[in-house]
């Protein structure tokens, strides 16, 4: 049990968007008529107090699970030991995973996948910063050491 924690906090969780995206589309469990269809096609109805009925979609679940996970790895971000470094490591090597596929691979060029692209780039620069600011905190460094205040 204490051997899969410690993976999950050395593997970035944004993988596993990635890792659900890429079989999707890669193996062709999308439905006809190409990407964009079945990720916007809603799924289940929600209906508001308003009266509209909000139609939510693959895109809306996926993102905002993927947010979800961003989120988490943020707070990840604040632990200073050597396996957050190894983390920032896998991050960052997902993020030029992300972009590659965005710009070379077919079904990977839409909104969607640029958003959870972004997030990993965020995920890359946010645990970055705050990884330095927490070290900064928990070494007592002075004020303006690595451009922090």
């Amino acid at each position: 049990m204490a051997r899969s924690l410690s993976a999950l906090n050395i593997i970035p969780l944004l993988v596993f968007p990635l890792i659900l995206y890429n079989f999707i589309v890669l193996t062709g469990i999308a439905p006809q008529g190409g990407v964009d269809v079945w990720m916007l096609s809603p799924i289940f109805t929600v209906g508001m107090f308003s009266g509209d009925a909000w139609g939510v979609s693959f895109a809306d679940v996926f993102m905002g699970l993927s947010l979800l996970l961003l989120f988490v790895e943020i707070v990840k971000s604040t632990r200073t030991d050597a396996m957050s470094i190894i983390n920032h490591g896998l991050s960052m090597l997902l993020s030029v995973v992300c972009i590659i596929q965005f710009i070379t691979t077919a079904g990977f060029s839409n909104s969607v996948f640029f958003m959870l692209t972004l997030m990993t780039i965020l995920d890359v620069v946010a645990g970055f910063t705050v990884t330095i600011v927490a070290a900064k905190r928990d070494f007592g460094a002075p004020v303006g050491i690595a451009g922090t205040n």
